[in-house]
């Protein structure tokens, strides 16, 4: 199966629809009227599309086993066709549009199954996906303004000591959601230098300042110590985030002092130094941290 590790768990919902024609007026009249030798159509049908649903990373192999936080099947009658709706939802990784679809050719396949032995002419037609939300779909598109830099905070790298894979790593990151970095540096673990070039960022309107380095409890990790007092409104919430997800996947996650806020109308955020950390703090946080530049301005939001 795919590798799903690095994303985040958010709220995904697919709807999926089929459709099971009848050849006769007859047949429909059994079905809304429970005439069906085999029973009620609609329930039967529905408890196999709920199994179906729960159940469809056992008959698809790629399908990932996920929690199924809600499912609701309906149906609705025009003419000589059953339209069944199945909804999906789940807190997770990916999505549910394969389980909404499952769950709908299922219980179409049940229907036909019930149906056959009164309606030799009786069809499936149109499975398929109506709508999703969550994960790509719900992707945070970066302001076509927004400038970037990605600084260095390391003494050994800066001193020619140990090339730099840290900034690079965010750099291909932010390649990823169509950001470049207009600003990359590499500075000493230096208070007042640190403190010099967030501000000097801050004057010349770079719009996100991404530090890496310097955030842990060592003597030499003043990163935060720096940066805190500049902030003119502290963001908690996103290093809190950071640190949740590390903490899923490394022990010592909590150990990272990261801040991130808003010098004037700028967006700081100081990372891990090593690469591994750095990278899951990235996928931690983009796209959706994004969405703040949108709250900064005023503008309505979900």
């Amino acid at each position: 199966m795919v590798n799903i590790t690095h994303k985040n768990n958010t709220l995904r919902k697919a709807i999926a629809t089929a459709i099971v024609q009848c050849s006769s007026a007859a047949t429909m009249e059994a079905v809304q009227q429970k005439k069906v030798p085999k029973g009620d159509v609609f329930e039967f049908s529905r408890a196999a599309g709920l199994l179906a649903v729960k159940r469809t990373s056992d008959s698809i192999p790629d399908c990932h086993p996920l929690p199924v936080e809600y499912t609701a099947i309906t149906y609705a009658i025009e003419s000589l066709s059953i339209i069944i709706t199945v909804e999906v939802h789940t807190i997770y990784k990916t999505g549910v549009e394969v389980e909404a679809m499952h769950g709908a050719a299922i219980t179409a396949l049940t229907i036909y199954d019930m149906l056959k032995p009164i309606d030799k002419a009786i069809e499936i037609s149109t499975i398929k996906l109506t709508s999703k939300e969550g994960g790509k779909s719900g992707l945070v598109q970066p302001p076509a303004s927004l400038q970037c830099a990605v600084i260095v905070c390391s003494d050994t790298v800066s001193k020619g000591e140990k090339k730099d894979a840290a900034g690079k790593a965010v750099i291909e990151k932010l390649q990823l959601y169509g950001l470049d970095a207009a600003v990359y540096d590499i500075i000493a673990d230096d208070e007042s230098i640190i403190k010099a070039k967030a501000i000097s960022l801050s004057n010349d309107g770079i719009g996100l300042v991404l530090f890496t380095g310097g955030t842990g409890v060592s003597p030499r990790d003043i990163t935060p110590d720096a940066i805190r007092p500049l902030l003119d409104k502290e963001i908690p919430g996103i290093m809190e985030a950071a640190r949740s997800y590390g903490q899923d996947r490394m022990p010592y996650a909590m150990l990272s002092r990261g801040v991130a806020g808003f010098i004037r109308d700028t967006l700081v955020i100081t990372l891990p130094g090593s690469v591994k950390a750095v990278k899951e703090t990235m996928d931690a946080l983009f796209p959706q941290v994004l969405h703040v530049f949108t709250v900064k301005k005023g503008e309505r939001h979900d």
